[in-house]
């Protein structure tokens, strides 16, 4: 059963679902803005690979630290307004971003072509959204969402101040009441299928080094040459680490301009900081949609290599996956 599957089981699950006061601790071990002196080794971000260049974030931000493990970072504070929701039922995320002075800051460079990215995501790992807020004139970030279960859920806020050199990853937590059944994360499998597309995935992800992992899209058994822009590229890729939920975040090395198609192959330079598990979040364009393709890898310090299937396994019509109309 997949996570969207298992997550709309739940809501009829009553007497096996858990009280929010329940909810309320799981998954919460690790304090938001602990980890500032996190001293895991990766190589700095920008080095190149085959003649592959890294995105936007390798395995530390800045200030030294793996990014997404802190609400607060190199004088920058990610606020929400508020951290309690009603799950399923439509609400209004709302948060700035404090500078060193205090202050809501209102000026940003924009990175992957836009001025802020957040990403939403349940600490189980379920549930993956990749936003795009509206950003106010007192610098408040504004957008409408639904929490589609119970449960404490981490923000992230990827963005670069303006006349800052580099990209900032912050994270913090928020607590959704109703029903929480806990959503396991997938075996490590080198193919993802849903609606009629197959992902496959090729590499050798080691820890510590920058590593070249290739996904491949096709759709009803044929590869997909005609991938659209999305955010620059014709892929965009998010990888959380286990545990913690440190965030890696990376744009394939080619560029796409407006109009332009790609496929079927996309390619990522990525650095996976520690050895652990990772679970990865591909957003592709295609046909005016964005699709989110999801793959477990394990990662060790001497790399295993993962291999798609000679074959693609045969449809079952169960398979879902994240799908929503791109935001402009």
């Amino acid at each position: 059963m997949n996570r969207a599957a298992a997550l709309r089981l739940g809501a009829f699950a009553g007497a096996l679902a858990l009280a929010f006061g329940a909810a309320f601790g799981i998954g919460s071990a690790v304090d938001p803005i602990a980890a500032a002196d996190d001293t895991s080794a990766a190589p700095a971000h920008g080095e190149e690979m085959g003649g592959m260049e890294q995105g936007s974030h390798g395995g530390h931000d800045a200030g030294g630290q793996v990014p997404g493990l802190a609400v607060s970072d190199q004088g920058y504070t990610f606020a929400p307004v508020k951290t309690f929701f009603t799950g399923q039922q439509q609400t209004e995320l709302r948060f700035t971003i404090q500078g060193p002075d205090g202050k809501p800051i209102t000026k940003y460079t924009k990175t992957h072509e836009k001025d802020l990215h957040l990403i939403v995501v349940r600490r189980d790992l379920s549930g993956f959204h990749h936003v795009h807020p509206v950003l106010a004139a007192d610098g408040t970030w504004s957008i409408p969402f639904t929490f589609t279960a119970g449960g404490t859920w981490r923000l992230y806020a990827d963005f670069q101040p303006a006349g800052h050199d580099s990209t900032i990853t912050l994270g913090t937590d928020v607590n959704v009441t109703g029903m929480y059944v806990p959503v396991p994360v997938a075996e490590p499998a080198s193919v993802y299928s849903f609606h009629g597309y197959d992902v496959t995935l090729a590499g050798t992800p080691v820890a510590g080094k920058e590593s070249e992992l290739t996904f491949k899209v096709s759709k009803d058994g044929k590869p997909v040459t005609d991938l659209q822009p999305y955010l620059g590229a014709f892929g965009h890729l998010v990888s959380l680490r286990g545990g913690d939920l440190a965030y890696l975040h990376n744009h394939p090395a080619e560029h796409a301009e407006p109009g332009a198609k790609g496929g079927p192959e996309i390619k990522f330079a990525t650095t996976f900081p520690t050895a652990g598990t990772y679970s990865l979040f591909l957003d592709f364009q295609h046909g005016g949609t964005v699709h989110t393709a999801e793959f477990t890898v394990q990662v060790d310090s001497t790399g295993t290599t993962i291999t798609p299937p000679a074959a693609v396994p045969t449809h079952t019509g169960a398979e879902e996956a994240h799908e929503h109309e791109p935001v402009r």
